[in-house]
Order: structure tokens, then C-alpha cells, then sequence
């Protein structure tokens, strides 16, 4: 039987051949490993993976990361479509993920990445060096770990981040900032900016929708806005029926401002029919209307709706005046009224982010990019 045992061992582990050390884990009495970087501690016995599927325990009991160095594709993409829209506006980013996720949420966007089990959509090599050296060519002012989570490959995003920034080019966090405290401190000290799903303001919806806890992304907000000085803009999807109540979307608001700010950006966007709600209709833009006025009356300044076309609502207005200052239409910037120290041309008013003198001129293109063209 232990011989049995120790063949089918060898044969999990096979798969985890050339997988990268990780960080963050610990063994426990029982022989098993736990992975501490998200809340979800899973406990590993050898050839196992986690949840994630891409952290797991090698034949010696450590962690190892199995998607070091490889990605489910490269596109540069305008910022405002993290959304990031105090953030370089107008300029190009260059996006990419891996495979994954730590979450299990039934309505994921992106599921054919964040949920996927098979290897051949890691079709692109991707070393840091590379990812930087394709950045700096392509014209970027910005990386983004996107499609799935950077918290589940953290040590790649790290060392893709460093490798940025020695180009000048900013790496840019697109999560659900479910992470431990520790992992917490080390990720964001290597980001410039982020952007932060806030999936719905119910611990109820997220345990049996997205199977985690709201606690362990609040304390990721808070820690974001007091203790780093990473530019941070947060998403919340909106699911009709499901977490688009006037009072679940009061309640979030007021938490917001209390908490984070009245000056933290943030976005309400539409829903569509994915993954495992199919059954779900689309959010209407009237509900993202809605969702603006509730949080523009709790005094947030900087309130976006998103996948609908609504030009007032994806334009940032200056909280002095009221005048427009930047105009957008989808990806596109129609108005530029800031100074080139990012005030209001009209009354002064300082607008927060991360503002150049002049805006890029990106626009609304989507541009695949084949990485290997930026090999050395």
C-alpha cells in the first residue's frame, strides 16, 4: 500500500517540475503544508494544489508556484479599462495573467483564465526581464496583472514589478485583494497602483458566491489607504438582484467614506451573463446610474459606472466647481481641463491620482502582443 502510495505521490508531483520556491507557507504537526498567503490557509499534503490551483506542495512538502514564468497571454490595453482613471490617463498598458484564482466566484468575467485547469493556455514564456524590455518598447507607462489574481503568483508579479520599475515603467495590481497581512506588505510594496474588486458589501454573498470572506478585502482597503502610498481605484460589479440593493449599496458607501475616503475613485459596472449565471440578466445602466447618486450622496467625489456607455458617469468632474475635467467616452478622452500640476484649469481645485502634463493618447485600442518578439 505505501509503495502505491509513494507512485501515485511521484505522479502529482511530476507536473510541478521546474516550479518555482515560494514564500509564505508553513508545515504543520500532521505533515501536511499550509499556504499562508490567502485566507483560505489550504492545507497540502505532497502532489497537492490548492484551491488556486497553481500554488501546491512538491514531493519534498514546500510550496512551489507552477505558473512561474509562463502567461495565458499579453494585450496592451488604454489604463481606463482596469479601470484605472487617475492613473496616466490616456496612456497604454501592457496586460497580462496567468492562471487561476483564489476565489470561486459563480459570476467571474474571466473564467476561462481564473478557472482554468489546462496548461496549454499558458502558451506564452514570459520572463520579468522580457515582460519589461516589451513594456518599454510598446510604448507603456504601465504593467498590469490582470485576468486573474497577482496574490496567487505573487512572487512572479514581484519580481515583474521590480524588473519594471527599473525601466520606469509602473506595475499595476488588478485584484480582489484577498491576502494575508504578511504577502499583503510585500505585493503592494511592489505596486504603483492598483485596482481593488469589492465584489458586493455582504459577508453573505461573499461565502456563497465567491466562496470567501468580505472581512479579508476590507482590511486590504484599509491597509491600501492608510499605510502605502499605492494609487488604489475599487470595482464593484453589480448583479441585479444579488448585490444592487439601495441598502447594501447605502451601507457600502458609507463604509467608503468613513473608512477609505471621500477621494478613493470608485467604479460601479455592469454584469453580464457568465460562468455558472447564465441565468442572471445583464445589469440595466439605470442601476449604475443609481449606484452613483447613493454614493455621490454619501460625499464620495469620484464615483464611475462602467461596461455601459454613459459619458457623464465615466467623466471625472471637479468636486470644486463642478466643471468637467477630464471627458471620457468608453476609452477615450473628449476633455482635458487640468493644469500641469493635475488642478482644475477653472478654480484650482487639486485633482488626486497620478496625473501627467499632458495626457496619452492611447485611446480605446486592443493590441495582442506575441512576447516572444521581445525576446534577447
Amino acid at each position: 500500500m505505501r509503495q502505491a502510495y509513494h507512485r501515485a505521490v511521484a505522479e502529482r508531483v511530476e507536473s510541478f517540475a521546474g516550479a518555482a520556491p515560494t514564500r509564505h507557507w508553513h508545515r504543520l504537526e500532521d505533515g501536511r503544508t499550509q499556504c499562508d498567503v490567502c485566507p483560505r490557509f489550504c492545507r497540502l499534503r505532497p502532489g497537492q494544489r490548492g484551491l488556486c490551483f497553481v500554488r501546491a506542495a512538491d514531493e519534498a512538502g514546500e510550496i512551489v508556484l507552477t505558473t512561474y514564468g509562463r502567461s495565458s497571454g499579453f494585450c496592451v490595453d488604454p489604463v481606463e479599462k482596469k479601470p484605472l482613471n487617475h492613473f496616466l490617463p490616456g496612456s497604454a498598458i501592457l496586460s497580462f495573467g496567468t492562471a487561476g484564482c483564489n476565489l470561486a466566484c459563480s459570476f467571474c468575467q474571466n473564467w476561462d483564465i481564473s478557472k482554468s485547469r489546462e496548461w496549454d493556455r499558458l502558451s506564452d514564456r514570459a520572463d520579468p526581464a522580457t515582460i519589461a524590455r516589451a513594456a518599454e518598447e510598446l510604448g507603456c507607462r504601465s504593467v498590469a496583472f490582470t485576468y486573474n489574481d497577482p496574490t496567487i503568483f505573487l512572487e512572479y508579479a514581484v519580481d515583474v514589478a521590480q524588473a519594471c520599475r527599473e525601466r520606469g515603467i509602473h506595475p499595476v495590481a488588478v485584484t480582489a485583494g484577498y491576502i494575508c497581512p504578511e504577502p499583503r506588505r510585500e505585493l503592494y510594496a511592489a505596486m504603483d497602483a492598483a485596482n481593488v474588486d469589492l465584489k458586493a458589501f455582504s459577508e453573505e454573498f461573499y461565502r456563497k458566491v465567491c466562496g470567501g470572506h468580505l472581512e479579508a478585502v476590507q482590511e486590504t482597503l484599509v491597509y491600501l489607504r492608510r499605510e502605502t502610498k499605492v494609487w488604489f481605484e475599487v470595482t464593484t460589479l453589480l448583479i441585479p438582484g444579488h448585490n444592487d440593493s439601495d441598502a447594501e449599496l447605502a451601507a457600502e458607501c458609507a463604509w467608503f467614506a468613513e473608512h477609505l475616503g471621500p477621494d478613493v475613485p470608485l467604479h460601479f459596472t455592469a454584469f453580464h451573463p457568465d460562468w455558472k449565471m447564465l441565468d442572471v440578466p445583464a445589469t440595466p445602466p439605470a442601476t449604475l446610474t443609481r449606484a452613483r447618486r447613493i454614493a455621490l450622496d454619501h460625499g464620495l467625489r469620484y464615483v464611475y459606472t462602467g461596461n455601459v456607455h454613459d459619458a457623464e458617469g465615466g467623466s471625472t468632474f471637479c468636486p470644486g466647481c463642478g466643471g468637467k475635467v477630464i471627458g471620457r467616452d468608453w476609452y477615450v478622452l473628449t476633455a482635458w481641463r487640468l493644469d500641469r500640476e493635475g488642478r482644475c484649469e477653472k478654480c484650482g481645485t487639486a485633482i488626486p491620482g497620478l496625473f501627467e502634463p499632458l495626457p496619452g493618447s492611447w485611446g480605446a485600442r486592443r493590441q495582442p502582443v506575441r512576447l516572444a518578439d521581445f525576446a534577447a
